[in-house]
């Protein structure tokens, strides 16, 4: 499966305002994508910071995060949401059948968080429109 991945600075801006799960090995980042891509395939972006160490070792461990997503993408990531995995130091260390459990486990707490988002977001719709312009007041009154 060919991933889709995000490419572009404001892309991985815009994770920030979706949801987060820690691992030891990375922080996964989850979004619903714009309603225009609400159909289409799942996007992924990958994070190494140069604190990890150098390029071959960022580059390890980007390749080892893109095999775990690809192995898994297909059957737990949904479709018309965006994902950003941003490793950290355990990343490297940690066994390869250890990082696809995390990330199993990361993608199933994610996609929790965002339908109770999601379920708070239309409960807090519905009562805006229950409620009266004034507050305490059904009807406009005279004070005269």
């Amino acid at each position: 499966m060919k991933l889709e991945t995000l490419k572009r600075r404001s892309e991985f801006l815009a994770m920030r305002r979706g949801v987060r799960w820690q691992t030891p090995a990375f922080v996964l980042l989850a979004r619903r994508a714009a309603s225009e891509r609400a159909d289409a395939p799942p996007r992924f972006g990958f994070t190494v910071t140069r604190r990890l160490g150098k390029a071959v070792v960022r580059n390890r461990v980007r390749r080892r995060l893109r095999e775990a997503v690809r192995s898994l993408a297909e059957g737990r990531a949904r479709p018309g949401h965006d994902y950003v995995l941003i490793a950290r130091p355990g990343a490297l260390e940690r066994d390869f059948a250890a990082l696809r459990a995390d990330l199993e486990k990361a993608l199933d707490r994610v996609h929790g968080r965002l339908a109770d988002e999601q379920q708070g977001a239309a409960r807090r719709q519905r009562g805006q429109r229950e409620r009266s312009p004034v507050a305490g007041r059904s009807e406009p009154h005279d004070d005269a």
